[in-house]
């Protein structure tokens, strides 16, 4: 098997090996190597040091010239909604004009609009959307993505979703329980409905089930009823929680010891001690409350307190229209109080680590070959360039799969 060598890195830089996730002042510890390379072979890391250790290497290789470049591991986004079709370009406009939530309801927006679009769209057309926000996704540096269906809400359409984000290479999750559809007396008869009609399609392709915890979706009640019912089916569990609200949704996640709660807008101090002294790893989605007008995650609370984050785009057609992961790296550093060093990690070791994936987010020999190349002798730059072009070239599994321009 050809290896790939890539040399005269200005800068390696890794969050520290050891468990995961990282917490506390670990999540800000991170290794620098200056003047360096990383050696890979096939869909694995070999070795990474600096040029100075580099011996003689034997057998075919391809190199990579990394002088001004500065590498880091594949970018990780936890918590994403690609599978849709059409847009809601003009909610947009209209919460721009000060539209409330309420009106916007009126107007014909909100999920249930998108899920008349997707409805009408078919697999063919789920596949080919889910491919381009990937492929999007790879330019901003992404190596591994989640997406979950939910703009379904019936069994046919949630399936394709489901299809479309597993034949794309994401990791798939079921929201099943995003909204209430139209055609549904309540939010009771939904979810015994879909539990009964969709979840064994679904758990077939997903690895996740995930429940929207708010005002007019999903109570604690009906939450728990669902994700129950997913985890008896081989399912991870995750929720959406504390978005403009709280619920209970964060005594839920870890009462049922979810992987993940996500969103956390609302959460007030109690909420952040008790995910401190619990596995379940807060989500923080800065693009959605920004979008929103929201209030910022408490983010530095949480990791002072000791409890474990990752930061993800929640790239969607409603309140988060990016899949920039660098752009959640610039809103971690200026508007949720994290270092860059604490950014990486939230968006790649730990954000791996809520999707079950041990084998990357670290640069370290025997993981899987995910690298990065910025176009700066500096990696900060990727929280640093607000919105700029840094993603110098991604390497996927050991194949470079975007290139510079």
């Amino acid at each position: 098997m050809t290896q790939l060598l890539i040399r005269d890195l200005a800068q390696v830089v890794t969050p520290i090996t050891g468990q995961a996730p990282l917490r506390g002042r670990d999540l800000g510890r991170v290794e620098v190597v200056e003047n360096a390379y990383v050696l890979l072979d096939g869909d694995r890391i070999v070795s990474v040091g600096p040029m100075t250790a580099l011996g003689a290497l034997t057998g075919s290789r391809e190199e990579l010239d990394g002088r001004g470049l500065s590498a880091i591991p594949g970018l990780v986004d936890c918590h994403t909604h690609p599978a849709f079709a059409g847009d809601r370009v003009h909610e947009f406009a209209l919460r721009a004009g000060g539209a409330t939530y309420d009106e916007l309801l009126a107007a014909g927006g909100g999920i249930l609009s998108t899920t008349r679009a997707t409805r009408a769209a078919g697999q063919m057309a789920l596949d080919a959307f889910v491919a381009r926000h990937r492929d999007a996704m790879i330019a901003h540096g992404t190596t591994t993505f989640e997406g979950k269906s939910g703009y379904g809400l019936d069994r046919e359409t949630e399936v394709a979703q489901l299809t479309a984000i597993r034949d794309a290479g994401g990791i798939p999750t079921w929201l099943g329980a995003h909204a209430v559809p139209p055609e549904q007396p309540g939010a009771d008869a939904y979810v015994d409905w879909a539990i009964r009609e969709v979840l064994p399609e679904a758990a077939a392709i997903a690895v996740a089930a995930d429940v929207f915890v708010e005002r007019g979706t999903f109570d604690t009640a009906q939450a728990r009823r669902y994700l129950e019912a997913c985890r008896q089916r081989g399912l991870a569990l995750r929720l959406h929680g504390d978005q403009l609200s709280e619920m209970g949704a964060v005594p839920l996640a870890v009462e049922l010891r979810a992987r993940s709660i996500d969103h956390l807008e609302s959460t007030g101090a109690d909420g952040v001690a008790m995910l401190a002294a619990s596995g379940v790893v807060a989500v923080l989605l800065p693009i959605a409350a920004l979008y929103l007008g929201r209030p910022m995650p408490p983010a530095r609370a949480l990791v002072d307190a000791g409890a474990a984050i990752a930061l993800a785009t929640d790239f969607n057609p409603g309140s988060a229209y990016c899949e920039s992961l660098p752009v959640v790296c610039t809103l971690a550093c200026t508007q949720l109080g994290l270092t860059p060093e604490e950014a990486l990690a939230a968006c790649t070791v730990n954000a791996a680590h809520v999707l079950g994936l041990d084998d990357r987010g670290r640069l370290a020999p025997g993981l899987r070959a995910d690298v990065v190349l910025l176009d700066a002798t500096d990696w900060r730059h990727l929280a640093y360039h607000l919105a700029g072009d840094v993603v110098h070239t991604v390497i996927q599994g050991g194949q470079v799969v975007r290139g510079p321009a």
